[in-house]
């Protein structure tokens, strides 16, 4: 099961307290943090004021920005009382990931707009990290995180960085902190959180690299399934998002969704891309669907609404699916969603195939569908 995040944020103000202790009677404002214009007192004011920020807008569900406030230190504010603020904003951190639903998302402008509990815990532990990294490095400290700290963030945050041996360099080459060999320096970088798309009655939750990963081996990739799930497909295609981000080669807008129900949160399905638009900007998609939530229309909605998400993009000109010639219900659900046949039966290679295969394609515009029913 993957859990929450909160025990990681624990951990890492634990990691940044302790390390930093070790210069709590340097004078702070007189030396700048490694690598920044920033003095180490307001590097380690900053990491404060992350975590709070991030503590409100999850607590808070801020939609549109950050909620309208900062923090600020009294007057005279020494090292050991910088590092009791960080404890505690840390906790209030922790205790917000812990007490959000599953599907709690706030407002956060990196790429999508919002981020999940584990987004913002991934943030904030990314945060501590980093910006200890930086503190340690100007006053002479050793800092040296724990290996599934640091891989906790690049699995949640940085699906386009192919994972290496040792996580910890990883994550600072990743953001311009350093080196790794036979790979180019990093000057600008940004991480990502999942991508979330609404489709009528469901909402499409991206998966990242973590939750592909507990997905294949049998886990519940972070969702609360309505019972039976998830099906097979599902957890295959998690196997070939892991297998692409190990490759370096995945993509979190072409890769997994999860269909989860706005009613009662249950996931139901999954629904993603085979891979990324090929030269000619097509690309293959399919879908599956937890035995229960067949019938209701649920693929068509899901199937329609990330179709017509794609074909907005400007790499995107055509999708196609492949479907079995003898599966009525699933030629149903392509066609409902705005997809047409094309002739000849054919695989995914393109050759003759038994059982016979039947291709569909959508290039552009609303989906036919005439409501929900069906798959």
């Amino acid at each position: 099961m993957l859990g929450d995040g909160a025990d990681r944020v624990d951990e890492a103000v634990a990691g940044c307290v302790g390390t930093l202790r070790g210069a709590v009677e340097r004078d702070w404002t007189e030396v700048r943090a490694a690598g920044l214009e920033w003095s180490c007192h307001e590097t380690a004011t900053h990491i404060a004021d992350d975590l709070l920020a991030y503590a409100a807008n999850l607590a808070g569900r801020a939609q549109d920005g950050y909620v309208p406030f900062e923090l600020r230190l009294d007057d005279g504010t020494g090292n050991a009382g910088l590092l009791q603020v960080i404890e505690t904003t840390g906790a209030l951190l922790t205790a917000a990931v812990r007490t959000a639903p599953r599907e709690a998302r706030g407002f956060h402008p990196y790429p999508f707009r919002s981020a999940d509990r584990r987004g913002f815990a991934a943030m904030g532990v990314a945060e501590i990290l980093l910006h200890t990294h930086d503190i340690a490095g100007a006053l002479g400290l050793a800092h040296e995180p724990d290996a599934d700290l640091a891989e906790f963030v690049l699995t949640q945050l940085f699906p386009r960085v192919r994972p290496d041996t040792d996580p910890w360099r990883t994550l600072l080459w990743a953001t311009g902190r350093g080196e790794l060999p036979g790979r180019a320096a990093v000057t600008a970088w940004r991480w990502s959180n999942d991508l979330v798309l609404p489709a009528g009655r469901l909402v499409l939750h991206g998966v990242t690299p973590a939750g592909a990963a507990d997905l294949a081996v049998g886990g519940d990739g972070g969702f609360a399934w309505l019972d039976g799930g998830p099906f097979q497909g599902t957890r295959d295609a998690a196997g070939m998002v892991l297998k692409a981000y190990r490759a370096g080669v995945h993509r979190p807008e072409f890769g997994l969704f999860v269909l989860v129900r706005r009613e009662d949160g249950l996931a139901v399905g999954g629904l993603g891309f085979h891979g990324v638009p090929d030269e000619e900007g097509r690309a293959e998609i399919g879908y599956d669907l937890v035995e229960g939530a067949r019938g209701h229309g649920y693929a068509t909605e899901a199937l329609d609404a990330l179709a017509g998400w794609a074909l907005a993009r400007d790499d995107v000109r055509s999708l196609c699916a492949l479907v079995e010639e003898e599966n009525a219900a699933s030629q149903r659900v392509v066609a409902r969603a705005g997809f047409v046949r094309a002739d000849g039966p054919v695989d995914a290679a393109g050759q003759e195939s038994q059982p016979p295969l039947r291709l569909y394609l959508r290039t552009s515009g609303p989906a036919a569908s005439d409501g929900p029913s069906g798959v």
